[in-house]
């Protein structure tokens, strides 16, 4: 088993940062991929961007260049550094992580970016 526990959340302003923290315990070897998810009510949950054991990144397109991933494989963490941030980013964000086919959640962070 695999526990995620998110931080970092909050409410911004457009134009705004935010760094949003991801720190795995449990059972986490051979933990292939964490990434971020996000949604809003009544929306599927999407994918905003993955990060590899390796170090491969994928994005979503309306946060490329403004959001980074990365991950600190000596902490079992990723981070979501989130910046220039809009109201359409408004979103229950979710840690995902992958291991040997099985996918975990976090609890979900609150992330409002006001106008």
């Amino acid at each position: 088993q695999v526990q995620l526990v998110e931080s970092g959340g909050g409410l911004v302003q457009a134009g705004g940062s935010l760094r949003l923290s991801c720190a795995a315990s449990g059972t986490i070897f051979s933990i292939t991929v964490m990434g971020w998810y996000r949604q809003v009510p009544g929306k599927q949950r999407e994918l905003v961007a993955t990060i590899t054991h390796i170090g491969a990144m994928y994005y979503l397109d309306s946060v490329k260049g403004r959001f980074t991933i990365s991950r600190d494989n000596a902490k079992n963490t990723v981070y979501l550094q989130m910046n220039r941030l809009q109201p359409e980013d408004t979103a229950v964000y979710y840690c995902n992580a992958r291991q040997s086919g099985t996918v975990y959640w976090g609890q979900g962070t609150q992330v409002t970016v006001s106008s």
